[in-house]
């Protein structure tokens, strides 16, 4: 008999369960009495306290712990723009891992258009049900947008996960990295194939943590001052990235780096780079489900650390090992904006639970209970 792959048995279990996620009531509602607290007349008695006392919300109902995860299906994992059907289920599974990983309360939330006004007029108006929003999966340079202009009007945390979780889990991973090959952080230099959400927000936080230099890449080449032909955010990576001003593909910018971080598409990177890198190189190659190179492929070519966003590979690189402590952190501290020291604070923290990092342990997984008390206990 043939073994099922992964996504022949994902399908079936999602049929079976229709929905990863159900919305359960936190008392039981057996008689009339029940009824009439919970409902009925004595809601209404909570109902007239809150229109008075607005700012107390959060200690009489769902917001205290409640995060919306929402995308509208523009850049859905690596399967590009499907629509919100098809980003529904990514949704859920990360509603799912909120709940189980940091008893955080999440419900997702797909939206029918894709026009960034509609998009941030939208999230205003559910926003008083939440306390905290996580962007998600939605198509640079929008997001960039759409998350300052929510971050500005909102008084609750909002975080495009696709940005900054990955960010802090990269650096994490690097700042144990350069600890495994022996290297100074602070004299390194990391390559970043690939210049949308992912890659500008990990080029910031790598040079907030005091990285020596920061290279990016879309799929023109170097993103460098000379180059005409970048939107306002690439101009702006320009000015605080590459140090030396290189130019050209990802040949010439790889030359005698010290990492390099994949977060663009399958086969961008090959050995014929790695090997052009310094000593001890470290591969962080991050596309999913197929990287940009195979760990088998990126050993061979002489990569020291290798690690991928999957799950059957050493070093999983994922995001989950920031948002749900990253949120738990921010309800259990009001928190109201996220900032770059918090991110900071997050990586070093996450790099921190990993007390003598190996090659092939620079992260730990998603399991183990010392990743969200880091990270949540980082956020304040």
């Amino acid at each position: 008999m043939t073994q099922k792959s992964i996504g022949e048995q994902a399908l079936e279990l999602h049929k079976k369960l229709q929905g990863k996620i159900e919305v359960k009531s936190k008392m039981p509602v057996k008689d009339m009495a029940d009824l009439s607290l919970i409902y009925t007349p004595g809601v209404g008695t909570v109902s007239t306290y809150l229109a008075e006392h607005k700012e107390q919300i959060r200690e009489y109902t769902i917001k205290r712990n409640m995060v919306a995860v929402i995308s509208d299906g523009s850049a859905v994992l690596g399967l590009g723009n499907i629509g919100p059907e098809g980003a529904l289920p990514v949704m859920e599974g990360k509603a799912a891992l909120f709940k189980e990983l940091a008893g955080v309360d999440a419900f997702p939330i797909v939206l029918a258009t894709q026009d960034p006004d509609e998009i941030v007029q939208t999230i205003k108006n559910i926003a008083p049900v939440f306390g905290g929003i996580n962007l998600e999966d939605i198509s640079a340079p929008r997001c960039f947008a759409i998350e300052e202009r929510l971050q500005a009007m909102l008084d609750i945390p909002v975080m495009h996960d696709d940005q900054h979780g990955t960010a802090v889990v990269v650096s994490a991973a690097l700042i144990n990295a350069f600890k495994v090959v022996g290297k100074s952080f602070s004299q390194g230099r990391v390559v970043i194939v690939g210049s949308g959400a992912a890659g500008n927000a990990v080029a910031k936080l790598l040079i907030s943590l005091g990285m020596g230099d920061v290279i990016l890449l879309d799929r023109k080449g170097v993103v460098s001052r000379d180059r005409s032909d970048m939107d306002e955010y690439k101009k702006a990576m320009a000015v605080i990235t590459n140090k030396e001003n290189r130019t050209g593909d990802l040949s010439q910018a790889i030359k005698g780096a010290d990492a390099v971080v994949g977060v663009s598409g399958p086969g961008s990177i090959k050995g014929e780079h790695i090997k052009l890198m310094a000593e001890k190189p470290i591969v962080l190659a991050l596309a999913n489900p197929v990287p940009e190179i195979m760990p088998d492929e990126a050993k061979a070519a002489g990569a020291f650390v290798v690690a991928t966003g999957r799950s059957d590979y050493p070093n999983q690189t994922n995001n989950a090992l920031c948002f749900p402590g990253f949120f738990r952190g921010a309800l259990d501290n009001s928190v109201h904006k996220i900032t770059q020291d918090m991110k900071i604070a997050a990586a070093k923290a996450l790099a921190a639970t990993i007390s003598d990092p190996t090659p092939d342990k620079i992260l730990p997984t998603v399991f183990d209970p010392a990743v969200v008390r880091a990270v949540s206990s980082a956020i304040k």
